[in-house]
């Protein structure tokens, strides 16, 4: 057979299992992201039934795909918007990091796998999955509940610190010395400051300058522009999903919203290549070794993510079921955890091993996420009814 004509054979295979496994997530009520990655070790090296060479277009749309998921988490927000989170949430954010990047930390540690290594699992464990925390949030009707917007300036906060993170890890993937890291780092926070800056005093002139009242040219000068913001700031070794982020933050408005009704096909389609690509990347068998310690991380940081949302919506005065609601959103992780293992996987700086625990974890805590923010109400009310005690009355805090 032709080998284009085996390539379009494979990929549109690729593509309507994918839209069979989204199918199969929306009816049993969870993310589609582990069923993504499933379909991804079932079809990679190691897997069931081995794909032939799709790669150089996979690799590419995988690389798309998270510059869409984090150009449009940045259209969520305005700049003004992030500051804001940024002064009610720092403390509850510093809690996030040390509770939630430690065990993973610890784990790398452990097996071995160097500062490096445990430089990526902290991140991979501390990060919660925006996306899936939005959607739980969306399906059980608790956008207007008092506890969201606790959680939702911790996901400020955690995609701050990404952008700040990303940056170091790359240059430590790269191998620079003390001093390269110091460079990108310091570079990473003046592009930070710079796009905060045009974002709350020109942000208007962004977004004129991609709208249009005519859809296909609008796709095309938001599409164009993230691209070349992401590749610009990643030859900055800023990270191209950060430069992504950015300009998502950059664009306020209604254009922000036009924008993000526009791409979210898109973004759906070429975030699904992604995870498929990291599972197609994934040995099987390289699954069962560490299934453990993934067990192990995902018991202690639901604990620990239960931990920070309860703090920090006391800190706001919100009742116990509020707070056990709170904690239960961000339990949830995904691309963003993907994401760093992938880049580290990438540049061959860690061992193989990192990438079936990252796979293991995610798929773990994709599935428990929208579980214990489904079940954590009813679990809490059964508690509360054992041990009695004064609550304030739902328009008090809950």
């Amino acid at each position: 057979m032709d080998h284009t004509a085996l390539e379009l054979i494979e990929l549109g295979a690729v593509f309507f299992g994918l839209g069979l496994l989204g199918r199969l997530a929306g009816r049993i009520g969870l993310s589609p992201i582990p069923l993504y990655l499933l379909g991804g070790l079932c079809f990679g090296s190691g897997g069931f039934f081995p794909l032939g060479d799709i790669g150089e277009f996979t690799s590419l749309a995988s690389e798309v795909g998270v510059v869409l998921l984090l150009l449009l988490l940045g259209l969520e927000y305005s700049a003004a918007e992030l500051i804001t989170g940024l002064k009610r949430s720092w403390m509850g954010g510093v809690l996030d990091i040390v509770l939630n990047a430690a065990p993973g930390v610890a784990v790398a540690l452990i097996l071995g796998w160097g500062p490096v290594g445990a430089m990526v699992m902290g991140g991979v464990t501390y990060i919660s999955s925006s996306g899936i925390v939005a959607k739980v949030l969306s399906d059980l009707g608790r956008l207007g509940n008092r506890e969201t917007p606790v959680v939702l300036s911790i996901l400020v906060f955690e995609d701050l610190v990404m952008a700040v993170y990303l940056p170091i890890l790359t240059a430590l993937l790269v191998g620079v010395t003390f001093f390269g890291g110091l460079e990108a780092v310091a570079i990473s926070l003046a592009v930070i400051a710079v796009v905060l800056v045009v974002a709350l005093r020109y942000g208007r002139f962004v977004s004129m300058v991609v709208d249009s009242p005519d859809r296909e040219v609008f796709l095309l000068k938001v599409l164009g522009a993230a691209l070349l913001v992401a590749g610009l700031a990643s030859a900055l070794q800023v990270s191209a999903a950060v430069g992504a982020f950015l300009l998502g933050i950059a664009i306020s408005g209604s254009t922000a919203h036009n924008a993000t009704r526009l791409l979210e096909p898109l973004r759906d389609l070429f975030a699904a290549v992604f995870f498929v690509v990291f599972g197609l990347n994934t040995d099987p068998r390289s699954i069962p070794p560490v299934l453990g310690w993934a067990v192990v991380l995902a018991v202690a940081t639901a604990l620990t993510k239960l931990g920070t949302g309860w703090w920090a919506a006391r800190r706001q005065g919100i009742g116990r079921l509020g707070r056990a609601r709170a904690g239960a959103a961000l339990v949830a992780r995904g691309e963003f955890s993907i994401v760093i293992a992938g880049l580290a996987v990438s540049y061959a700086a860690v061992p193989a091993e990192l990438s079936a625990l990252a796979t293991a974890y995610v798929l773990i805590m994709a599935i428990l996420g929208p579980i214990a923010a489904k079940f954590v109400e009813p679990v809490a009310r059964a508690l509360q009814f054992r041990r009695p005690s004064i609550e304030p009355s739902p328009s008090a805090g809950q």
